[in-house]
């Protein structure tokens, strides 16, 4: 310390350093650990976040020191300090995942310092540089984010290389430098340096952010030189309404570009996730209720630290690009006003590019961007359809050909009989075809034909096309159930708002006890109480399970097929039951998948301790497809030989299962364009029930073919209620 600040103490930007240091410590700490035994998913999670608040108190703790000029030798000198020590830890902790050359970021200042004992001209002091500043700062960013494992390893690799080559540049700059002045005296004063962005450079860089924020790449189908070089139409327009607004009027207009932008990069954000993941578009009047959810899911399969840490990284991600977007808004209309002329001859420019270029066609077509109008047009137009549609599906429900079927004349073919409706979870035709592991599963079948055969049940096989890809297994729940095609949150949320007839209610209105078993359900669920007006739920909450977690599934199957028959099936002078079952073992992501033991010794499922720890670690499909398709295949194989052993262990001729699986696995299992199709069997060992659908078509055995009938799941409620209609 200086000698004033020795009298004075430290400052209130050195305690704000000082917190870094501490949260820079415990990021070493982890990883060190990291060292001997690899983090799991929180403690990764939970040093990123470390990392994170430190190196946004990196941008605090200057400001702190300006606003109370308390700026300082000492405190600059702890500033550069705390920032090499996160440096160093996190590329202790990233080396190992992506490369042991990743210790030369975190080494490059240590190994500075080392040199300046054999070459004392290393000591002199250069001038301030604001690039220097925003190199270090890039240091930390990427290596936290390489941290975090978000980026494919290929992308995080490339910004690490980049990173390096930046921090190599700067360093190389004050060693060139102080080369230079080796020979000056002492005690000569310094250039003054940059202590802040040249403003043409901000100018240049908002007008950059904006340019992205408005034309962004299309990368989907791959790069080329026009998905770079696009001239957004809206902001060329936007650009010379500013021109033409007065100095409040400017920001106004700056604010809401700012928000708008902001807006609809969140839209683009949904839209593209859920094409990928759901082979749908987003639609902004229902699919809100899906960010709860995958909080949810996220939750379930990684922990609630993990889950809280993204869902507060994401509305940080969407504050801070808010506040981004709408400065360098301000930025840019500020600028133009001050350079209107040469602001209105650059404008001139770029929209006779853009008008020759969209003139043009073809590949040079795309130059012309016109994007974020065509994505606020859309988005108006669908809210539009989905509210037609509202009154649209409305009518769909109410026409319901069994609302007013007495109860006493439903499924009179299956008085006395238990029927189970078993969901089997992202069970789709890529599990039985066109994939390298389809063979596998159908192996499984094809032994299972014959266990089964041996054991007197009867079976018949065909498709079903799911309302729903990839998640969202309730709207294939609904619609199975209700005979109306609910394929969104929208209509989903209609339909339990109806009092459409579903398998549930006839069953219920036959006489029948009917029981959900929804072991993924954690917590109450009165929508669903009130529609299917089901008698039990069976949830994560109220079965007895003592056992471990499998990832999402919070017991195996075997459990919950167990539980329902030591529940609801075993007991005796009881009313026959009507059962939806959840099996949710073959749930992404698909690992660790339990071992099946004997059923005496299922128990209160303690005997699955220790299986999470024998079994394949979850991976990301994006970087590790075969390790993932892997992990699904044999979650699949190991629902079908539960469900099997479970039918031949407890044969009952008064019970009748219908499988079927509620949607395609995500597409990094399934591939591009892999349809909707799922299978679905009924099994009995009363050759009368099976005799019933011999209209239907569908082949003998529970392994369908190819070539099998495909319905849409809304047509089975209507057909299985008039097949045991009398």
């Amino acid at each position: 310390m200086d000698r004033d600040q020795r009298r004075a103490g430290p400052g209130p930007a050195d305690w704000v350093t000082a917190t870094r240091a501490v949260l820079a410590v415990a990021v070493a700490v982890l990883a060190v650990r990291g060292l001997v035994e690899p983090l799991d998913t929180t403690l990764t999670a939970v040093l990123v976040a470390l990392a994170a608040v430190a190196l946004v108190l990196d941008a605090v703790d200057g400001w702190v020191a300006r606003r109370t000029a308390t700026a300082s030798a000492f405190g600059a000198r702890f500033d550069m300090e705390t920032d090499a020590f996160l440096i160093a830890a996190l590329s202790v902790h990233v080396a190992p995942l992506l490369g042991w050359w990743v210790l030369a970021i975190g080494a490059m200042r240590y190994a500075y310092v080392l040199a300046q004992r054999p070459l004392p001209w290393l000591r002199r002091p250069t001038p301030p540089r604001y690039w220097a500043k925003v190199v270090a700062a890039v240091q930390g960013v990427v290596l936290a984010v390489a941290a975090s494992g978000l980026l494919p390893d290929s992308t995080a690799r490339s910004a690490l290389v980049v990173a390096l080559l930046l921090l190599v540049e700067s360093f190389g700059h004050d060693v060139l430098w102080q080369w230079r002045h080796r020979g000056d005296p002492a005690d000569a004063p310094l250039p003054a340096g940059t202590t802040e962005p040249p403003p043409r450079l901000v100018t240049l860089a908002a007008v950059a952010v904006l340019w992205v924020a408005l034309a962004p790449p299309r990368v989907v189908d791959g790069l080329g030189l026009a998905d770079v070089v696009r001239v957004p139409v809206e902001g060329l327009v936007l650009l010379a309404v500013a021109l033409l607004l007065p100095a409040r009027g400017r920001l106004v207009l700056a604010g809401a570009v700012g928000v708008g932008a902001t807006v609809l990069a969140v839209l683009r954000g949904l839209g593209l996730g859920f094409d990928l993941y759901l082979d749908r578009s987003f639609h902004v009047l229902g699919d809100w209720s899906y960010l709860p959810k995958g909080f949810e899911v996220l939750r379930d399969t990684e922990g609630t630290l993990p889950a809280v840490l993204a869902a507060v990284g994401l509305a940080a991600a969407v504050a801070a690009l808010a506040t981004g977007l709408t400065r360098a808004a301000v930025r840019v209309a500020r600028t133009a006003a001050e350079h209107p002329r040469t602001t209105w001859r650059s404008l001139a420019a770029l929209a006779v590019v853009w008008a020759v270029c969209a003139a043009v066609g073809g590949p040079v077509g795309g130059v012309a961007a016109a994007g974020s109008a065509g994505l606020l047009a859309d988005t108006v137009e669908q809210v539009r359809a989905d509210r037609d549609d509202t009154y649209v599906f409305t009518r769909v429900l109410e026409d319901d050909d069994y609302a007013r079927v007495p109860g006493d004349e439903l499924l009179r073919g299956l008085r006395g009989k238990d029927v189970l409706l078993v969901w089997f979870e992202s069970y789709g035709r890529v599990a039985l075809e066109d994939s390298w592991f389809a063979p596998s599963v159908v192996d499984v079948l094809e032994r299972g034909d014959r266990q089964l055969a041996a054991a007197g049940y009867h079976s018949r096989s065909a498709f079903l096309t799911s309302p729903t890809f990839g998640a969202a297994s309730w709207l294939a729940h609904g619609t199975l159930q209700s005979g109306a095609w609910a394929d969104s949150e929208q209509r989903y949320a209609q339909l339990l708002d109806s009092n459409r007839v579903s398998l549930t209610s006839a069953f219920a209105d036959a006489g029948w006890r009917t029981v959900f078993a929804v072991p993924a359900n954690t917590r109450d669920w009165p929508e669903g109480a009130a529609y299917y007006g089901f008698d039990a739920l069976h949830d994560s909450r109220n079965v007895g399970y003592r056992g471990p977690e499998f990832g999402y599934a919070s017991m195996p199957d075997q459990y919950t097929l167990d539980h329902l028959r030591r529940a609801e099936l075993a007991p005796a002078d009881r009313a026959p039951v009507f059962a939806e079952v959840d099996l949710v073992s073959s749930h992404h992501p698909w690992a660790p998948v339990p071992e099946l033991v004997p059923w005496p010794q299922v128990g209160d499922g303690s005997v699955f301790d220790g299986m999470p720890e024998r079994g394949a670690e979850a991976v990301d499909g994006d970087d590790e497809p075969e390790a993932v398709q892997r992990n699904y295949a044999t979650s699949v194989r190991y629902t079908w030989r539960t469900l099997l052993s479970f039918l031949t262990t407890w044969p009952d001729p008064d019970r009748v299962v219908i499988v079927v699986g509620d949607h395609q696995p995500h597409s990094f299992v399934s591939g591009p364009s892999p349809g909707r199709d799922v299978p679905v069997t009924v099994l009995a060992q009363d050759p009368e029930v099976i005799r019933r659908i011999e209209g239907w078509g569908w082949q003998p055995g529970i392994h369908p073919d190819p070539d099998a009938p495909v319905w849409r799941m809304d047509q089975v409620r209507d057909r299985f209620l008039a097949a045991f209609a009398r």
